[in-house]
């Protein structure tokens, strides 16, 4: 059966990357949210990744074209969502990630927040938070942006303090203010402004704003899933469960909507492309990325063999699964880079590409400097070859 099914091949897999994940320098985006619905969301765990992804997919701009994006204009916005983690996503999808993850997000937030509460047995339940979000976001309106700690200052219920696991040897006493703030972004009540320092900087300000509209859950998981295919296809159900963090039993339905056509992979398996995206993708011209840690490219599959070496992987992921910063040519992974502390940016192969290929890499790293500048770029989670760049 799967005989019959059209082939993408390996390479063709990685030219796909080329073009869709707008790598190769002829595809590259005119504008920051461009670059972001390319790859559906940009990791925003680290305040660094959603620049260092942009540049990478960017024809022109420095950091302040994407502080411009994020700030003034707000056409992207760093939401809570997939897998429970912090992604950045423009502002025409985010009512979809919204509606298919990030609600369901905040209602379990919530729930969690209110029994802490209940357990602390100082009588603060759901009206004694209602009211604690009430005056933030009043406080917001009247004294503009703030950081947490800053509203947490202005705001006497947010420096209230509960106890956890009271009675337990693992007990703690923890404030209020991170939580509560937590919520409101989960409900989209308020979302991150400039940072306090650059834009390496995680330490937000927060401003007020109106809760995304509505869109039926379904409708929303069957439009990221038909997005999605779109930037990774071929790829597998498997890979969308994990990308998302949906039930396996949401991921079928979604792409039951979708109606997604089957393809035949290198090694006899098969996968799932958008309906009718079952055509040879031209290769692009020759092309080298250096990517952030947590990129997407990296991370968008479960499985990953058709772009990463096996023997690559101990060197190139953290303990937990977190790509670091990576050397890309053609659409595979040949290496990985850092910064040093004085600025400079170093990478270090893995594999031999050929002199072509090292050329390439040299004159992107001599991009990537000259885009960064005099800022510093330490991942939030460190890799064993990143380690050893640096040092």
């Amino acid at each position: 059966m799967s005989a019959s099914l059209p082939l993408i091949s390996t390479t063709e897999r990685r030219s796909r990357l080329g073009r869709r994940h707008r790598l190769a320098p002829s595809a590259r985006a005119t504008t920051v949210a461009e670059a972001a619905d390319s790859v559906v969301a940009l990791h925003a765990t680290d305040a660094a990744t959603v620049f260092l992804s942009t540049r990478a997919r960017l024809a022109a701009g420095g950091p302040g074209v994407v502080e411009q994006a994020l700030y003034d204009d707000v056409r992207l916005v760093r939401l809570l969502s997939m897998r429970n983690t912090l992604f950045a996503v423009s502002t025409e999808l985010a009512p979809y990630v919204d509606a298919s993850i990030a609600r369901a997000i905040a209602v379990k937030e919530r729930r969690t927040f209110l029994k802490h509460l209940d357990e602390d047995g100082q009588g603060l339940d759901a009206e004694w938070l209602a009211r604690a979000e009430a005056a933030a976001l009043d406080t917001l309106d009247t004294r503009g942006p703030l950081t947490g700690s800053q509203l947490s200052a202005a705001v006497p219920a947010l420096r209230q303090k509960i106890t956890l696991s009271r009675g337990k040897k693992y007990e703690a006493e923890q404030g209020v203010a991170t939580r509560v703030i937590r919520l409101l972004a989960a409900d989209g009540r308020i979302r991150r402004d400039r940072p306090r320092g650059s834009w390496t900087s995680s330490q937000f300000r927060w401003v007020h704003t109106a809760p995304w509209p509505a869109v039926p859950a379904a409708e929303a998981r069957a439009e990221i899933a038909r997005l999605w295919l779109h930037a990774y296809g071929p790829a597998t159900e498997a890979d969308l469960k994990w990308w998302t963090g949906w039930t396996l039993t949401d991921v079928r339905k979604a792409l039951a909507a979708v109606g997604p056509d089957q393809v035949r992979l290198d090694d006899g398996s098969t996968a799932l492309v958008s309906p009718g995206d079952t055509a040879p993708v031209p290769a692009p011209e020759p092309w080298a990325a250096l990517l952030p840690a947590l990129d997407p490219t990296g991370m968008g599959w479960a499985d990953r063999g058709f772009h990463l070496d096996a023997a690559h992987r101990s060197a190139l992921f953290d303990y937990a699964g977190n790509i670091g910063p990576t050397v890309w040519w053609n659409g595979e992974i040949v290496g990985g880079w850092a910064q040093r502390p004085d600025g400079e940016i170093v990478w270090r192969l893995l594999t031999d590409p050929g002199r072509a290929a090292e050329k390439a890499i040299t004159a992107e790293a001599s991009r990537l400097a000259a885009w960064v500048g005099d800022a510093r770029v330490t991942p939030r989670f460190r890799t064993p070859l990143e380690r050893e760049l640096v040092a």
